[in-house]
């Protein structure tokens, strides 16, 4: 049941931006830093091992105040490299803080808890030594929970209420490339770069993984139906598959049409029998996935075209992001520095084009508020955030936001996490099938074969041809 070696190399850490619930986040470089409504206080903390921000190497804990009743928040998580930082995004101007305040909860993943040299892990392999960087995370869907993975094979778990504390530091077989939460909040999965899935549980911080399902191909990402029934992985190799959950061995079905790796999957939250994936084929579908039947296909060539900067141009999307009101899809193709728009017909079962916004620089993310805004995540640092907001069918750039201009201070007096990433190249460009055009070389190789074979055949021929007439003149002589 257990996977391969690995596959390729997995896509590697870049930043990130998420919204869920009432927590900011924002990650870049080795250090997490955290705020949330509702308390009169803040929490500040640095890594430590399982026991919060008051365990070993932590500082003293504040609380965070309280909200004023009806502010509307929506959270940020931005990600890149090894530190963590978590910014709580509010309309309550006080309740945004100033990344020089002391509002923040604060986690250095390399001052973290490390697996000692030459032990073995779980596999009973031994261990190399990481830089820290943040590979993959998660929230829980109500947010209590969030979870990181690094390239220290460390699975670190959080819990966000009522103030962020760190739960536990667990050690993985593998490299991570994704990880989800269930709905349930009892369970985390894991995929891996040697295509195995794991999970650990959240009730049990401390308990070691389980092994669930494998691939024979690298991992690039994991989803759950919303029910928890179902958890679909997608690899490498082209192939999104369909386990039960509680019984992974039991294939329900593959959904199988992509033509090269499959980077996004993302079951839709209220349409939860459809599916739909990305892939490195330039292609966006739609599927039945529980009986693996493809029921649209969106060629982005046809649609990205404009944005082509090279006749081969590749579209693979590297992040997609979904909000339920109105069903518009948000995404972001790897190296191109345009959103897509579209929106889901749930009886038609398409996506339709609705638009693209077109960006002076490449982005690293992209997330949807609840109520519909649509944050962007660049490589700039003079305005490294932007948002937009959905007015008669279009969204528009909003500059006069002050949870905008707040959060975008913020990552600038951090900008030193995140510049190391910007200009970097394709993080999928690796994971295409390599193809050879070595059919000239091959037919000129076998011509210099035939015709040595022919020169050796006449050859022969001459050497036997002389004998022959040696033998006969000796005999005449005679």
């Amino acid at each position: 049941m257990a996977g391969g070696d690995g596959g390729g190399r997995s896509p590697g850490s870049r930043p990130a931006l998420a919204l869920s619930g009432a927590t900011a986040v924002a990650s870049g470089g080795g250090r997490l830093l955290a705020a949330r409504p509702g308390h009169s206080g803040s929490v500040r903390g640095r890594g430590g091992a399982g026991r919060g921000a008051d365990g070993p190497g932590g500082s003293e804990r504040r609380r965070p105040p309280v909200a004023p009743e009806g502010a509307r928040r929506g959270p940020c998580v931005v990600r890149g490299g090894v530190k963590l930082l978590i910014v709580l995004v509010s309309v309550i101007l006080g309740l945004f803080f100033p990344c020089s305040d002391e509002s923040l909860f604060v986690y250095d993943c390399s001052s973290a808890e490390k697996q000692p040299l030459g032990e073995k892990g779980q596999d009973g392999k031994g261990t190399d030594k990481g830089s820290d960087d943040i590979l993959a995370f998660a929230f829980s869907p109500s947010g209590d929970y969030f979870a990181l993975t690094d390239d220290n094979k460390r699975l670190i778990l959080f819990h966000t209420k009522p103030s962020w504390e760190c739960v536990s530091v667990r050690f993985v077989n593998r490299r991570c490339t994704s990880l989800v939460i269930t709905a349930a909040e009892d369970k985390i999965f894991i995929a891996d770069k040697s295509g195995d899935v794991y999970s650990y549980s959240i009730t049990e911080p401390q308990a070691d993984g389980k092994l669930e399902l494998g691939h024979v191909s690298l991992l690039l990402d994991v989803a759950l139906s919303p029910d928890d029934q179902y958890i679909l992985t997608a690899d490498r190799d082209e192939k999104i598959r369909v386990s039960l959950t509680k019984a992974p061995y039991s294939i329900v079905s593959y959904c199988m049409g992509h033509r090269e790796f499959v980077s996004k999957i993302l079951v839709i939250p209220n349409c939860p029998d459809l599916l739909l994936s990305a892939s490195g084929d330039s292609t966006l579908r739609l599927w039945e996935y529980k009986s693996g039947e493809e029921v649209h296909c969106c060629q982005l060539s046809t649609i990205c075209g404009s944005q082509a900067t090279k006749p081969d141009q590749k579209y693979t999307v590297s992040r997609i992001t979904y909000c339920c009101q109105g069903g518009y899809f948000a995404i972001l193709c790897d190296s191109i520095p345009t959103v897509y728009i579209f929106q889901l017909d749930a009886t038609a079962q398409q996506l339709v084009y609705k638009q693209q916004i077109s960006l002076k620089h490449k982005s690293w993310d992209i997330a949807f508020e609840e109520t519909g805004d649509l944050w962007i995540f660049q490589e700039d640092k003079e305005a490294p955030l932007l948002l937009y907001r959905a007015c008669d069918g279009q969204w528009k750039a909003v500059t006069d936001d002050k949870r905008l201009q707040k959060m975008s201070k913020c990552i600038q007096d951090n900008w030193t996490v995140f510049e190391g990433f910007v200009g970097a190249e394709s993080y999928y460009s690796h994971l295409y099938k390599a193809s050879f055009d070595n059919m000239d070389e091959y037919l000129q190789r076998k011509e210099e074969r035939l015709k040595q074979q022919k020169k050796k055949r006449q050859d022969l021929q001459h050497g036997s041809s002389g004998q022959a007439k040696k033998k006969k003149t000796e005999e005449s002589s005679l």
